[in-house]
């Protein structure tokens, strides 16, 4: 009995679809049947694709395991340029064998994919640290030196001791590991990419939160950043604890 092109869309979906299959479908001159391999073969052309990135972006690491080193962690930050909320840095550890495909620097993925890939990660990594520094912290000290300790948090949550660090964009001798800083590295890094989602991710969930709290400056939608509304809100109720008072522009205004 021929399948209905419903009953092919299905095959076509399913995991144990074979290569007979597909071909005998490519033959079927029914439009909708057609239809429905021209997207089979889009999704797979895209798996080989992210597969393909995957393995280039364990380059970092694939050299440092040849050097010797077992436990190399991957740093990065979210939140240096808000004006309100702390800095955030990850630190992850990934094993061997960890493998997903589509994980790159938090800022390209969709909100739905980084909440996926923070639980995904968590589970399967062989540890992660997060480090926070608040606002007032960042006034006191500046963004940059801020960052680096939250990185340094970061790095003294993990369970597992790490010998190499791989960071996104930023030299930090203070760890006394050997470590490399690589430009853009959370999107050419596993390891930081890793590290970017859960530094994301937990951010973000904070910002969250404080913007239920604190409903005028609408932080839940941005995240601290100086939006047009966040800035109305500012000038129409003045700033909060949260608020970085050193950062321009409400340092420039004087009137917070």
């Amino acid at each position: 009995m021929k399948q209905t092109i419903q009953q092919i869309k299905e095959r076509l979906n399913g995991e144990d679809l074979t290569t007979e299959e597909v071909e005998l479908y490519r033959q079927d001159t029914r439009k909708g049947v057609q239809k429905a391999v021209v997207q089979y073969e889009k999704r797979v052309q895209e798996f080989v694709r992210l597969e393909e990135q995957f393995y280039e972006m364990k380059q970092f690491e694939r050299k440092h395991q040849q050097s010797g080193y077992t436990y190399i962690a991957g740093i990065d930050e979210a939140g240096r340029g808000p004006l309100a909320g702390p800095v955030v840095a990850g630190a992850v550890i990934l094993p061997d064998d960890f493998y997903l495909p589509g994980l790159n620097d938090s800022k390209q993925l969709s909100e739905a994919k980084r909440e996926y890939y923070f639980d995904y990660i968590n589970e399967h990594a062989c540890a992660t640290g997060v480090g926070v520094v608040s606002s007032k912290e960042i006034d006191e000290w500046n963004i940059y030196e801020a960052t680096k300790v939250a990185m340094m948090r970061a790095i003294g949550e993990l369970e597992v001791a790490p010998d190499m660090l791989l960071i996104d964009a930023m030299k930090l001798p203070e760890a006394n590991l050997p470590y490399e800083a690589i430009t853009k590295g959370d999107a050419r890094s596993v390891s930081i990419a890793a590290a970017s989602v859960i530094a994301k991710v937990t951010r973000d969930r904070y910002m969250k939160k404080l913007g239920e709290q604190y409903p005028d400056y609408q932080f839940e939608k941005n995240m601290g950043y100086g939006t047009k509304a966040h800035l109305e809100a500012i000038e129409r109720v003045g700033t909060l604890q949260e608020h970085r008072h050193t950062f321009a522009p409400i340092k420039r205004t004087g009137a917070f």
